[in-house]
């Protein structure tokens, strides 16, 4: 899978996506950061990203729009650097080395002591 990071999350990302055997980059690194999203959607099509951000109300609106993507996660709330490290590499072993979220979306979601993972099709069928 190619990963793109969200700037709304912490560079180290990128090493845990690659560890895993995975292409990344991160927004501030390609010098998109400050970019609009709508602006950044272009660069993640166009790149086969999945993209991994924070910001769950204007990407899951932006992705509808999309009839074909790399997918997206999401990861809510927002949690130390530690802990979306944690949370990525959770993820990434559990989709395995060829796992594919084809016009899917994770949501990496936190409650208490939960963790849980939410997976649904945008654009919806």
């Amino acid at each position: 899978m190619r990963f793109l990071i969200d700037e709304c999350l912490h560079t180290s990302l990128v090493e845990v996506a690659q560890q895993a055997g995975h292409h990344c980059d991160h927004v501030n690194w390609l010098g998109l950061s400050g970019t609009t999203d709508w602006d950044l959607m272009p660069r993640i099509i166009d790149g086969d990203c999945t993209f991994v951000t924070n910001n769950a109300v204007d990407f899951r609106r932006l992705y509808r729009r999309e009839s074909l993507h790399a997918g997206l996660i999401i990861i809510i709330p927002q949690v130390p650097p530690a802990r979306q490290r944690e949370l990525l590499a959770a993820l990434l072993t559990h989709l395995g080395p060829d796992g594919r979220l084809v016009n899917e979306v994770v949501e990496i979601v936190i409650d208490g002591d939960e963790v849980r993972l939410e997976v649904y099709d945008l654009p919806e069928d």
